[in-house]
Formats: C-alpha cells, sequence, structure tokens
C-alpha cells in the first residue's frame, strides 16, 4: 500500500515540474503588469493551453504538427494569480518582458538571503551572504529554440541596477535550477531540452506560438 500510494504522490510533483518549465520556457510575450491586461478568467485560459500542451506530448495524441498560441494577457494574468505555488522559494513578483526577435527581459525580487544559506549551509561562504535582503535582479537575453533544443544567451544582468558579475549570476542560475538530475543546477549558455516534446517556440510582439 506505501508503494501504491507514492506513485499518485510523485506523479503530481511530475506534472507540477512539467507544468511549470512549460509556463517559464513560453513566458517570452508579456508586458509590464498592469490592472487593465490580467484577469483570473486569463490565467485560467492560460493554464488550460498549458494542459493542452502537455496532452500533445503524448504520442497517441499526436498527428501532425500543433500550434499553441498564448498571448500575452494570458501569461501576465498566469504570472499573478497562479505562479507564486509553482515558483521556487526566495523568488516573487516574476515577470518576462518581450524587445522581439527572442530579445527578452525577465525581472524578478530575490531573496539573497535563501540562497546564501542554501549554497553554504547558513555560513559566510556565498558572495550572497555579504549583501543579503531581497533585491530586484534583471536579466536580459535572446532566447534560441530549434529541434526540440534551447538555448538562453544571456547579454546582462543587474542588481539594484548594478552590474551583476557573471559568477554571482552563474551562482543564482545553479541554485534555483537544481533537481535529483542535475544537483549542481545548470551553467549559464548551456543548451537544453524542451520539455513536453516542444519543437521551437515562435515569438513576436504579444505572443508567442509553442510548436509540438
Amino acid at each position: 500500500m506505501l508503494h501504491s500510494n507514492r506513485q499518485p504522490c510523485e506523479a503530481r510533483m511530475s506534472l507540477r515540474s512539467s507544468r511549470l518549465a512549460v509556463a517559464i520556457l513560453v513566458s517570452l510575450a508579456v508586458i509590464p503588469l498592469t490592472a487593465d491586461t490580467v484577469s483570473r478568467q486569463s490565467a485560467d485560459e492560460f493554464d488550460q493551453k498549458v494542459a493542452l500542451i502537455q496532452r500533445q506530448a503524448d504520442p497517441l495524441e499526436r498527428g501532425g504538427a500543433r500550434h499553441t498560441l498564448l498571448t500575452q494577457d494570458e501569461l501576465n494574468s498566469w504570472l499573478m494569480y497562479r505562479a507564486q505555488a509553482f515558483l521556487p522559494s526566495g523568488v516573487g513578483d516574476l515577470q518576462v518582458t518581450i524587445a522581439g526577435d527572442g530579445r527578452l527581459m525577465g525581472q524578478a525580487v530575490v531573496d539573497l538571503d535563501v540562497v546564501a544559506q542554501g549554497r553554504s549551509g547558513g555560513g559566510s561562504s556565498s558572495p550572497f551572504s555579504l549583501t543579503g535582503g531581497k533585491v530586484p535582479v534583471t536579466l536580459t537575453g535572446i532566447l534560441h529554440t530549434r529541434d526540440g533544443m534551447a538555448r538562453f544567451e544571456v547579454q546582462s544582468a543587474e542588481m539594484f541596477g548594478i552590474p551583476l558579475p557573471a559568477k554571482m549570476l552563474q551562482e543564482l542560475v545553479s541554485y534555483y535550477s537544481r533537481s535529483p538530475e542535475l544537483p549542481q543546477g545548470v551553467r549559464l549558455d548551456d543548451e537544453f531540452a524542451l520539455p513536453a516534446n516542444i519543437l521551437q517556440i515562435e515569438i513576436s510582439q504579444g505572443q508567442a506560438v509553442v510548436v509540438q
């Protein structure tokens, strides 16, 4: 009985992780959050489309290329009303803005105390232990996707509007990308496989099309 109860739990955790991965990868067509562009209904619509993308990953559901359109309003709404339950501890107020041609900017408030404790066991060896507190972090770059693979080309990173050294940026990325399969997290600019059998993500101003 213990084994049979654990399997549904693991399946739910895997579904949550997959949904978060899909949602973040298609966070490519948003504008700054405003009361005029977000709604709970749009958040529900985005959630339903993410679930559709996951279903279409099943070979039995495939019948040729599938294109799923996600709008900036839907994604903005999901980030405001749904993302909190999926974001890792220490990250909040996530926003992603597209500038066109794959170029995007991500903004978030990061709790550096959480990162420092997680990386050094509460000691002072982490560079983030010298700063601490909740700080705004901005990352800009270009997302390249092709043939089921993706790579984010980092162009700049800032904390409090001050350039963030590559070493500190890598530590942030490593900490928040850790998993049982990748205990040290991922390296900046590394190529990675897109989830849910996604072949590529076509982005333009105000929208993203997921191709499976």
